[in-house]
């Protein structure tokens, strides 16, 4: 038999541990995107004015929720760090206090919902057939705020935990139970796109049960206290600060592109939702691989192994640029197939065929995104990634600004789209190159 090389044999160990982590990642992951693939492809069909009122309330309701990722992000890096320490009563501690935390946000969170739904789908530019239905859905979706949050924070602590595979469970779960009572309430029962949003209610709430159940069992076993902390939940909200700044610039991003393409007319905007969300989709599935990043890159860093941490980096770069070239050619390739599962309209379809294209060109530099990212957040470099967003931020907003000014369309808000991925990917390849982020230790300091 060969003899394998020692850079041959540590390439396919960290190949075993990136895949034993990414690929049940993966179907956790797209859990989001396929919940609305599954409401845009189901009210698609009721109407283009319901499909743009659906697509506001996605922004709208999608920026509430995202820009509480840290919940998960922060505390998969927490709780790996620990665990690479050695420290699992430590660790799950961390998760507890994590996810205290994302019940005492969802409250204001809540309410906040409740009241302003009119005023988020007017700043959103959604016209005045679509504005009552984004109204409807975002009102009835606020009931799922706090399942979301939660969920959100349980994963990061069994992410840190190296677990995805639990996450993959109840995903797989939450996305049946959604298309069921979506299909059941929007034209079973007559409901609309209410049926939609009690559909997607329901199943959030339930995945939000399970993940309790789990942390439980967790937090009894290590002998982790389940009341609330003062102190833990404070340092939480702490580490979070610095990813809930790159999550807000993040999402006035992708809000703008919405209210852009809004402005644009009701076809552009229900097509900007569909590529939207064919576009996060293939987001959610390269990040995967970074997923993978915060839990591996965490617990190196914890246990003190920077070769490890080197050698890990390479190989998930490699596995994202890789990626991001297969999921760029499955969507211009695949077009014919699942383009006319969103919608009948010839003119929806016709702003489609452009702006998929555009979306599929950078989808390589996408994946080298998506890993530098999780590997600087499992690195715990949450500054760099605030100000570095912000600055990508501040690239795309006369970017954007331009393309009605201008006259360019739903094509040239693609464009500005591709510019943001481009200056994202200079920044973190930038800090990456510079070493500085490779802190050790159970606790970053």
């Amino acid at each position: 038999m060969p003899v394998r090389s020692p850079a041959t044999a540590e390439r396919r160990r960290h190949d075993r541990e990136i895949l034993a982590l990414a690929v049940p990642a993966f179907g956790a992951l797209v859990a989001e995107p396929l919940f609305l693939m599954a409401d845009s492809a189901i009210v698609g069909h009721l109407g283009t004015a319901q499909l743009a009122g659906l697509g506001v309330a996605s922004a709208a309701l999608t920026t509430v929720v995202g820009v509480f990722a840290f919940l998960a992000y922060a505390t998969t890096a927490a709780v790996a760090r620990r665990i690479g320490a050695g420290d699992r009563r430590a660790a799950v501690q961390q998760g507890v206090d994590g996810i205290w935390l994302a019940l005492l946000l969802s409250a204001g969170l809540v309410l906040l919902t409740l009241l302003l739904a009119p005023q988020a789908a007017r700043l959103l530019g959604a016209s005045a057939t679509a504005a009552p239905y984004a109204v409807t859905y975002l009102r009835i979706s606020a009931l799922g705020v706090p399942a979301m949050l939660l969920v959100l924070a349980a994963t990061g602590v069994l992410r840190g935990f190296q677990d995805t595979r639990t996450p993959l469970l109840v995903a797989i779960g939450g996305f049946t139970a959604n298309l069921l009572l979506n299909l059941g309430l929007v034209y079973g029962a007559g409901l609309g796109v209410a049926g939609s949003a009690w559909g997607t209610v329901i199943a959030q709430n339930a995945m939000a049960a399970v993940y309790v159940v789990v942390v439980v069992r967790g937090a009894r076993r290590e002998g982790a206290t389940l009341r609330p902390d003062a102190a833990g939940i404070r340092a939480s909200a702490r580490a979070g600060g610095p990813l809930l700044v790159r999550t807000l610039s993040l999402r006035a991003v992708l809000l703008l592109a919405t209210a852009v393409a809004a402005h644009l007319g009701d076809a552009e905007v229900a097509a900007h939702q569909i590529t939207m969300t064919v576009w996060s989709f293939v987001a959610f599935a390269l990040d995967a691989v970074a997923i993978a990043g915060q839990a591996i890159i965490g617990r190196y860093l914890g246990a003190g192994d920077l070769p490890g941490t080197r050698a890990a980096t390479r190989r998930m770069v490699e596995w994202g640029l890789g990626a991001g070239v297969l999921f760029g050619l499955l969507m211009v390739l695949g077009r014919p197939l699942y383009v006319p599962l969103f919608s009948s309209d010839p003119a929806v379809q016709h702003q489609l065929s452009t702006a998929l294209l555009l979306a599929a060109l950078t989808q390589p530099v996408g994946g080298l995104v998506f890993v530098l990212d999780g590997v600087l957040m499992g690195a715990g470099d949450g500054r760099y990634l605030a100000l570095a967003m912000l600055a990508t931020l501040l690239v795309f907003v006369p970017a954007a600004l331009a393309v009605p000014a201008l006259g360019l369309g739903l094509a040239g808000l693609w464009w500005a789209m591709n510019l943001f991925m481009l200056a994202r990917a200079a920044f973190l390849v930038g800090r990456v190159r510079t070493g500085h982020w490779m802190v050790t230790g159970a606790v970053r300091s």
